[in-house]
């Protein structure tokens, strides 16, 4: 591994991704990418007592899933990233606490998936680890009920408003010859532009996304034109167009390579999702999927995969805070 400019990370011999499952809910499986997932419930309890168990059930599968994909067991993976939206990451921590792997615990908001991938490609690259997991979820329920309203409130959300993704996805890296490949990372840093509406996420992440993006264009001499496609977390509509307008500034323009997760796995003049999906299960089961299953059929051989979070809790909304941005990219290749 060597460090490219000032925030990215290049990998000699790149990481592969050995396996990867997505687990989605019904509104999910409803919308666009149905066929893309490897299984949906239509019971937002999973079968379990509460939403937060609901969610942790579904770390839970997406992991044995993507272990029976690849033929290995627990004993093959050496450690497990794992994160969530929930206090204190419990979706994770319960998620987890079966498979008796070494687990590390993140929290990145919605940004988790990236992040949780780029630590076990560094991992797997250092020899700390032969096959590291990466895995994050979300939960409607459980996230609009600690983040904003009771759910039997009943309150009109406005336009800017996201619909968190009840979904998971995991994925496992090692180093081997064949799968795709992680050939570099770069974590962002931190960014506020004073946004706190806490139905308006789009606003708070784009200017993340953008410092990212343009910081690994920086760090590696390159520019759109050299990717099929610039994958964002869920940034939305409105945070898509945010994204746009700080890149052009810049001169940078994305628009035809562009496509976020949050306005893919929805279908929004036929699901009532206002400006899109989010959550820390929107850019984890659209990666695990559709995303990788492009990648394995060569229709994809070389993207930017970009997650963004919402850095922002219950307290520091009520104490009137503002909402932080983190995003943090992978580019993934298909050779």
């Amino acid at each position: 591994m060597k460090r490219i400019g000032k925030r990215t990370l290049s990998f000699a011999n790149p990481p592969r991704i050995f396996s990867y499952a997505s687990v989605v809910g019904k509104k999910e499986h409803e919308g666009p990418l149905a066929a893309e997932f490897d299984l949906y419930t239509t019971d937002r309890f999973y079968g379990e007592e509460t939403f937060e168990k609901a969610e942790s059930k579904l770390q839970k599968t997406a992991m044995q899933t993507a272990l029976k994909k690849a033929r290995m067991t627990n004993e093959d993976v050496d450690h497990i990233f794992a994160g969530d939206l929930l206090n204190q990451c419990i979706g994770s921590s319960f998620g987890v606490r079966e498979f008796g792997i070494p687990f590390i615990g993140l929290y990145g908001a919605c940004s988790t998936m990236a992040l949780s991938v780029g630590l076990a490609c560094l991992f797997t690259d250092s020899g700390a680890s032969r096959h590291a997991m990466a895995v994050t979820s979300s939960h409607f329920c459980s996230a609009e009920r600690q983040y904003r309203f009771p759910l039997n409130y009943g309150c009109q959300r406005p336009p800017t408003s996201q619909w968190t993704v009840t979904g998971a996805g995991a994925l496992i890296v090692g180093q081997g010859e064949i799968g795709a490949c992680v050939p570099s990372v770069t974590f962002g840093e931190i960014q506020d532009l004073g946004i706190k509406d806490m139905n308006n996420m789009g606003a708070a992440m784009a200017p993340a996304a953008a410092s990212t993006l343009l910081h690994f264009f920086e760090d590696t001499a390159t520019g759109p034109e050299d990717y099929d496609l610039i994958f964002t977390g869920d940034l939305g509509s409105v945070g898509s167009q945010s994204l746009y307008i700080l890149l052009d500034r810049e001169g940078v323009d994305i628009r035809c390579r562009h496509s976020d997760c949050g306005l893919m796995i929805f279908d929004r003049e036929k699901q009532d999702v206002h400006a899109g999906g989010s959550g820390c299960g929107c850019s984890a089961a659209v990666l695990c999927s559709y995303i990788m299953h492009r990648l394995e059929e060569k229709k994809l051989r070389n993207i930017l995969f970009m997650s963004t979070g919402a850095l922002m809790s219950p307290t520091s909304a009520f104490q009137g805070e503002s909402i932080p941005g983190i995003a943090h990219l992978l580019q993934i290749k298909s050779d």
